[in-house]
């Protein structure tokens, strides 16, 4: 507790006689005392008589703080709230640090009354009101070092210039940091006639990012600082093009693949962020079911054969294969992947990375991963039908091959191949299994609740819940961004290749047909695993329906009532 006075008297910055009452009063009860910051400032607020919110249900005049200056606003972590008896109500957690309200009071000439608020309240507040980086861009109205003119007079324009700009660079920083501190994959500039559009994705799903209205001035500059950072070509505004930044902030290494493609009104901008230092787990911690658990590590001790993981962009197929390649990597067997980009770095795994410009194609590093006398293979993707048929004959010659392919569904992933012109007696003979998976988010551990609704009640019997499992939903809160969710899990479908099935590889048959016979044989559909995560309470029905549902039957999958349990 005297540590935390400590912290506060100097943060308040308050005067010598101030600190000792401060001090005093707060010693005369011990059970009075406050225990953090919210106490202190109800203590300082209640012995003022001063206001105090923590401005959870405050909505700010949008119109009012246009009237103050972003930068004074954020350096000094004042927020102006709301107009009251012709005086500005303004929120602060430094009462007693008066520059902040005095220099405000002389650029605006407005009478300031403040309100007692925590500093982190009205850190989240600004950010969300103001805009990611509105200080940068605020100084950069007055800079007359810097000049965006129209994007079409691009030969009036020097565009490395302004790229070069400190108030350019930091921006680009700023938003690149809080992209990976909010755990976004993707980072989207988006430019419109009257607007430069920000959107993070985060846990699969894009949210808008609050900007100042004024960033659309200084698009030109901005994307041409991401082009600098990924080596790409300033001048060249109307062809597509594709990048790579190595960016490190606080130790942890994150690589950007960035593409730049113009648009109607200028160029917009992809930039997806692959964390290089995240923790490698075991098949353990994927949340699979025992059932899929237990097949998928059989897997893992046969001596060849291919197994392949699909699934869309983004829906944690690598870190399967990884979880995977985890559990075997021992000094008896010789691993080698082959990816673009190598998306974990894996000790005693020996890693190649694939350069289109080089001539390092995944068809030609398999070639020569084959006369490295590897015994487990992992490509990081069959993309053409030149690296299928090379995947299927390494599997063929005595080697365990991993690989990602772009199907919704396990049993989709034969007839792609055979769409690949691989020969299906090939398909029939080196595919193992086939897991298909899907990422549903997460339920805010701190704003969810139980969903006592009757048509939940009733959908617990068309998925096969008992009536004592709980449903649960979110209605928002700030630590998850208004969303109700935070973080992944994994849904899968698993296929385990059988004599029957295989057959049907060999006539060549639908991806239809083969799903009606790995369903009798015990295969689970992704929605159906889905219900297995909604009864632990972790996720929402239209969650696993936004992810699974098939929508041209418009309706749940069945479960199969005559499984047979095994492959």
């Amino acid at each position: 507790m005297d540590e935390l006075l400590d912290s506060m008297i100097s943060l308040q910055q308050l005067s010598v006689a101030d600190a000792d009452l401060l001090r005093r009063q707060t010693d005369e009860s011990e059970a009075s005392r406050p225990s953090d910051e919210a106490g202190v400032l109800q203590w300082l607020a209640e012995e003022y008589d001063l206001p105090y919110t923590d401005l959870a249900n405050v909505e700010p005049d949008q119109e009012l703080l246009s009237l103050f200056p972003a930068r004074v606003l954020l350096r000094k972590e004042i927020l102006p709230l709301r107009r009251v008896n012709g005086s500005v109500e303004v929120a602060l957690s430094r009462l007693f640090a008066t520059d902040g309200l005095d220099s405000l009071k002389t650029l605006t000439g407005l009478k300031l009354q403040p309100v007692l608020a925590p500093s982190e309240a009205i850190r989240r507040e600004m950010k969300k009101r103001l805009g990611i980086g509105a200080d940068t861009l605020d100084s950069l109205e007055e800079e007359a070092s810097i000049q965006v003119i129209d994007e079409d007079a691009a030969d009036d324009m020097d565009l490395e210039g302004a790229a070069e700009d400190a108030s350019i660079i930091k921006f680009v920083n700023q938003v690149v940091s809080d992209a990976i501190a909010l755990r976004t994959t993707d980072i989207h500039l988006e430019p419109y006639e009257d607007e430069l559009r920000i959107r993070y994705r985060i846990d699969g799903v894009l949210q808008d990012v609050p900007v100042p209205p004024q960033i659309k001035r200084y698009q030109p500059a901005i994307v041409s600082r991401v082009k600098i950072l990924s080596h790409l070509d300033i001048a060249e505004k109307r062809l597509p093009q594709d990048g790579r930044i190595k960016v490190r902030l606080d130790g942890r290494d994150v690589d950007v693949r960035v593409s730049v493609i113009p648009m109607m009104h200028g160029e917009a901008v992809v930039m997806r962020l692959l964390r290089q230092d995240t923790e490698l787990r075991g098949l353990d911690t994927l949340s699979m079911g025992e059932r899929e658990c237990g097949m998928f590590r059989d897997l893992l001790e046969l001596p060849h054969g291919i197994v392949l993981v699909t699934g869309p962009t983004g829906s944690g197929k690598t870190s399967t294969l990884y979880a995977a390649l985890n559990e075997i990597n021992d000094s008896l067997r010789k691993i080698i992947t082959i990816e673009d980009p190598v998306e974990y770095n894996m000790k005693g795994v020996n890693q190649i990375q694939v350069s289109t410009r080089a001539g390092l194609t995944f068809a030609r590093g398999l070639r020569s991963i084959l006369r490295h006398d590897p015994d487990v293979i992992l490509i990081g993707e069959i993309r053409d039908p030149e690296t299928a048929q090379i995947a299927v004959q390494s599997s063929l010659t005595g080697h365990l091959v991993f690989s990602t392919l772009h199907t919704n569904d396990a049993p989709g992933a034969l007839t792609r191949l055979v769409d690949m012109h691989v020969e299906p007696y090939l398909v029939a003979s080196a595919v193992e299994a086939v897991l298909a998976q899907r990422l549903v988010r997460v339920l805010c551990p701190h704003c969810k609740f139980e969903d006592t609704s009757s048509a939940t009640n009733n959908f617990k019997v068309e998925i096969g819940l008992a009536a004592h499992d709980k449903l649960y939903k979110a209605k928002g809160c700030e630590l998850c961004r208004m969303t109700g969710f935070h973080g992944r899990r994994g849904i899968f479908e698993f296929m385990r290749l059988n004599d029957e099935i295989r057959d049907l590889v060999l006539q060549r048959a639908s991806a239809g047909g083969i799903r009606s016979v790995a369903r009798r044989h015990g295969l689970r559909s992704l929605s159906e695993d889905g219900w297995r995560i909604v009864g632990e309470g972790a996720t929402t029905v239209e969650e696993v329906l936004r992810v699974s549902r098939d929508e041209r039957q418009g309706m749940v999958d069945p479960i199969p009532q005559d499984a047979e349990g095994g492959d």
